[in-house]
């Protein structure tokens, strides 16, 4: 079910046990090869095609465009909220929900840098509502589903979501090729190794004076419609989970879910 496209009574009669999905995404640089909607443009094409299969087994708040971009900002064309405006507008996103009573909430990711504050949010929401054991409070970014692309289709040479890469540049190619620039002459920008298994603040100029960072060139149509069915049907049997969770245990019901 989508949100936006019911009645507020309407809305007042789902099961307050109806996951409620919140897509995050974001409009910021995808270097000189694709627009700056692609975030947006990949993960509402995941969600339509989620809500299509699970229809009234969840409801879909409309897509939050406006992400944590302050990385990209050295690039014309990003918005982006800073790091404390982002975290309390996911934290507002969530109470409004929890106060109609809803009780299983997943923010549903599309951009890299959504990841800290998303779950920063949901870990400030979770204190606020301690007492409470009948809360499932949920961040997963749609392509960290456990899916490895290239063993579906081995012509895939990426082993980790870039930017603007080989990935998502084919489904973009998929969706709007007529937004496509010449990728077949990006060079190629290794995403490196700095400093791991350490986490190293970075900007985006410091990995990437061209913006993107992958392969481009390795992208095609046929490898973005892999690509999308297999994020989709990933975040589709994830959601299963959600959705059959017994209402106060710790563990998921592992019958649709991924090896620990």
């Amino acid at each position: 079910m989508k949100l936006v496209e019911l009645s507020s009574p309407k809305i007042g009669a789902i099961s307050r046990s109806t996951p409620v999905i919140i897509p995050i995404a974001a409009i910021e640089q995808h270097g000189d090869h694709l627009p700056v909607w692609t975030d947006s443009l990949l993960l509402g094409e995941i969600v339509e095609r989620v809500e299509k299969t699970l229809g009234k087994q969840i409801l879909v708040a409309p897509l939050m465009w406006l992400g944590n971009s302050d990385h990209h900002l050295d690039f014309f064309g990003t918005l982006s909220a800073s790091s404390r405006t982002y975290l309390d507008m996911l934290n507002d996103m969530v109470e409004n929900f929890l106060s109609y009573g809803f009780k299983r909430i997943v923010l549903l990711n599309g951009h890299g840098g959504n990841d800290v504050p998303a779950k920063h949010a949901l870990f400030e929401v979770r204190q606020r509502n301690r007492v409470r054991k009948d809360l499932l409070l949920l961040m997963a970014t749609y392509w960290g589903l456990d899916t490895k692309p290239w063993e579906i289709d081995p012509t895939i040479e990426q082993r980790e979501m870039g930017h603007a890469c080989e990935w998502e540049t084919s489904m973009v190619m998929t969706l709007r090729p007529d937004l496509v620039g010449d990728f077949k002459n990006a060079p190629v920008i290794e995403p490196g190794n700095s400093f791991r298994p350490a986490s190293r603040a970075w900007t985006t100029k410091d990995r990437s004076s061209i913006g993107h960072i992958g392969w481009p060139h390795l992208a095609s149509k046929e490898k973005g419609e892999v690509l999308l069915q297999a994020f989709s049907s990933d975040v589709v049997r994830w959601l299963r989970e959600v959705i059959e969770w017994d209402g106060s245990s710790w563990e998921g019901t592992k019958q649709f879910g991924f090896p620990t």
